[in-house]
């Protein structure tokens, strides 16, 4: 029987640090971070840095089941294979997972990789297409 609404196939929500997370209204973007995994969503930071610092990782523990860096990983956006990194580590398949980052080639490259892509322009049109895909 197939999904009645994408929230029954959609697990995962992998986002971008530099450039969303930092974004002027980033708080409101944490907050739906928060809520979601309340709700059962995993989510993942997926990032082109080499890594963060130990304190940092704590930090963003409250907010994400998996940290993915590219030093770390081996591979950056948007090669396929870093996406696939992030949702194995969720435990999820790719086309159950949507990728926000601020860059339309990464989000292109989430989107080869089989995830549903949302290109973050600002926080309300990011929450506005959040809220739709997991409703």
């Amino acid at each position: 029987m197939p999904p009645d609404t994408l929230d029954d196939v959609l697990k995962g929500l992998l986002v971008d640090y530099a450039g969303v997370l930092t974004d002027p209204d980033a708080h409101l973007l944490y907050d739906y971070l928060h809520d979601a995994r309340a709700r059962g969503t995993r989510t993942a930071l997926v990032s082109n840095a080499p890594g963060a610092a130990p304190g940092a990782k704590a930090a963003l523990g409250e907010y994400f089941d998996a940290l993915v860096f590219s030093g770390e990983a081996g591979v950056a956006k948007p090669a396929r294979e870093i996406y696939l990194v992030a949702a194995e580590r969720l435990g999820l398949a790719a086309p159950s997972c949507v990728f926000v980052d601020d860059a339309e080639r990464n989000v292109r490259g989430a989107v080869e990789a089989g995830m549903v892509g949302v290109h973050h322009v600002g926080v309300p049109k990011t929450l506005a297409e959040l809220a739709v895909l997991f409703s």
